[in-house]
């Protein structure tokens, strides 16, 4: 969900509780502000449970992010290259990198959440412009991907 869909969902959360102090049922709520009933059952009990405040959003719960800090430490890790980390060869796959996130910072991220954070960060993909002549396509196979 972008920033933007995440703060228009956040003012419809106070909508519902007015509604849910004037007494309006769960279904006719999710009707008005064209939101889920299921949303509106969660939003209700947590209004119940803990007031207003606890209708109102913690955040996205899946996306832990790097610090300013932590994105620089990250990248001077990536250009000492894989070998520098114990890998066999000189290939950074997002695999790679998302688990040397892991043990540099103790975060955890999908494959696709690490693609999102190298993207947002300016790193892209790279492919070799040429096949190099001393490969051995046998023993690239034998020895599979790492």
């Amino acid at each position: 969900m972008t920033d933007a869909k995440r703060a228009a969902r956040e003012r419809i959360r106070p909508e519902a509780v007015g509604r849910f102090e004037n007494g309006a049922k769960n279904r006719e709520i999710a009707a008005a502000l064209r939101v889920s009933e299921r949303s509106v059952e969660r939003w209700r009990r947590q209004w119940r449970e803990r007031g207003e405040e606890g209708v109102r959003s913690k955040g996205s719960p899946g996306r832990p992010r790097l610090s300013a800090d932590q994105i620089a430490q990250l990248e001077r890790e990536l250009e000492r290259g894989p070998l520098a980390h114990g890998w066999a060869d000189q290939r950074w796959t997002l695999a790679r990198v998302k688990t040397l996130i892991g043990r540099l910072f103790h975060v955890g991220y999908t494959v696709e959440g690490t693609w999102r954070l190298l993207k947002r960060h300016g790193w892209s993909w790279q492919q070799p412009a040429r096949r190099a002549i001393e490969r051995d396509d046998g023993a690239v196979e034998l020895r599979g991907v790492g």
